[in-house]
């Protein structure tokens, strides 16, 4: 467990720690703040491929219904 005033005095160590697999806790004083960890170590959000539908097609309705009365603003639904 590392500082916060250590970890910005020695980022560049902390990180290549972190880049041999390590995990770096930096903590202010002696309550745990954060954690450095590998981007191996991060769930791999898988995403889409391009042009692949992700929801369901939905149907566009158009309908227009004029409101109000002779001299008001047209106003369309």
């Amino acid at each position: 467990m590392y500082t916060v005033h250590f970890a910005k005095t020695n980022l560049s160590k902390l990180l290549q720690m972190t880049e041999d697999g390590k995990q770096v806790v930096l903590a202010r004083g002696k309550k745990p703040i954060a954690r450095l960890v590998p981007c191996s170590q991060l769930p791999n959000q898988k995403r889409p491929e391009v042009g692949i539908t992700t929801s369901k097609p939905f149907k566009l309705i158009e309908s227009r219904e004029v409101a109000g009365s002779i001299g008001d603003t047209v106003v369309y639904f």
